[in-house]
């Protein structure tokens, strides 16, 4: 089991203080939170091609012949809908209908991996543990791998430079095995910025060499090194959700706006809290707010109609792309609504916000 007993660093740490970025404390791991600076990155995620340190996210095998069963029961997507080399988005609910942890599910032939946050690790392979039945064996293999996004309209070109595979035929959402710098590695199309991309799981001990491949074809390619902070604005823009902001225990997949990744035909753990929150539409969601001015939004800053207090923002910041304030934040039936207009107190100041439909960047590359 994968314990956090003291600060962890990834595989690629040497490489980031090589590249001079700075290094935080982030879920356990010391973690690049920017090399160059964050709006150069975002830009450079946007236009061209990143590259991503993730090997802080967790890694859980589930397999046994009860596998199936026990992850339609913990997770709100519908997993059988999955053949195998296809990954789906989905969310861990618990008995109230809040999140316990939203995650990408890979199929196998024979098992699923599950991709969790960093944060939940813990958290989330307890919650797990403690709902296995009959024959299901779950394995944290955490620590067996370092995880490396390559983000960008012109990922694939980076990667077609070093892997021996069709990438033009791989849809979306997808994974597959192949030679990369000349070693089996296990990678899929997916990402967390909108852009077209890849996500490598690469066994510790290849680390290095696929480190050393991607970077050497990546300065020709004007690749740049992307640390968590555009990670972040770069997710912002496109309304993905960010575990412990705009999603928690105490949201239901619903008020977030993640309907789409709920299967409401069938039975899981909080079903019937969320069925019925569908059907009597909840009493708050989750908006996309676009700010006037210059200000930059943060983390429960207040949002008020006159004088009534309606929310508070989850996540906010001042968008690359768009060059404005942009925010996600949680108001109540009767203002969600696009063109709705609201106020964000921000020092001692209000601003005027607009409720907007997301996502905030429409010109992302993802296929």
């Amino acid at each position: 089991m994968h314990t956090i007993d003291k600060i962890k660093k990834t595989p690629f740490y040497d490489k980031h203080i090589e590249a001079k970025a700075k290094i935080v404390e982030f879920a356990g791991f010391l973690m690049p939170i920017q090399y160059k600076g964050i709006v150069a990155e975002h830009l450079a995620v946007r236009k061209n091609i990143g590259l991503f340190d993730l090997s802080h996210m967790g890694e859980f095998e589930v397999s046994g012949n009860d596998a199936l069963e026990f992850l339609e029961k913990t997770t709100t997507n519908k997993v059988s809908d999955l053949k195998t080399g296809e990954i789906q988005y989905s969310c861990m609910p618990n008995e109230k209908g809040g999140i316990v942890d939203d995650l990408l599910v890979y199929k196998f032939e024979d098992k699923y991996w599950l991709i969790v946050n960093a944060s939940n690790l813990e958290k989330d392979f307890k919650w797990l543990s403690s709902q296995k039945f009959g024959d299901v064996q779950l394995t944290d293999r955490s620590d067996e791998f370092g995880l490396l996004a390559i983000q960008g309209p012109n990922a694939q070109k980076l990667l077609e430079k070093i892997i021996d595979y069709n990438l033009e035929d791989m849809k979306y959402y997808t994974h597959a095995t192949a030679q990369i710098a000349g070693v089996d590695i296990f990678f899929s199309r997916t990402g967390y910025t909108g852009e077209d991309g890849f996500e490598l799981y690469i066994p510790t001990h290849l680390a290095d060499t696929i480190w050393n491949a991607i970077t050497e074809i990546g300065k020709d390619m004007g690749m740049e090194l992307i640390g968590l902070g555009a990670r972040d604005s770069l997710r912002l823009e496109m309304k993905m959700a960010l575990y412990g902001n705009d999603i928690d225990d105490t949201t239901s997949p619903v008020e977030a706006g993640l309907s789409w990744i709920v299967n409401f035909d069938k039975d899981f753990i909080g079903a019937e809290i969320i069925k019925k929150q569908k059907r009597e539409k909840p009493n708050r969601r989750l908006v996309c707010l676009e700010i006037d001015g210059k200000a930059f939004p943060r983390p429960g800053y207040e949002i008020f109609d006159g004088d009534e207090k309606l929310g508070v923002i989850t996540s906010g910041t001042m968008s690359p792309s768009l060059e404005r304030p942009i925010a996600l934040a949680y108001l109540p039936k009767g203002k969600t609504k696009s063109g709705t207009k609201v106020e964000v107190a921000i020092r001692k100041n209000r601003f005027e916000a607009t409720v907007v439909k997301p996502p905030f960047y429409k010109n992302a590359s993802h296929r």
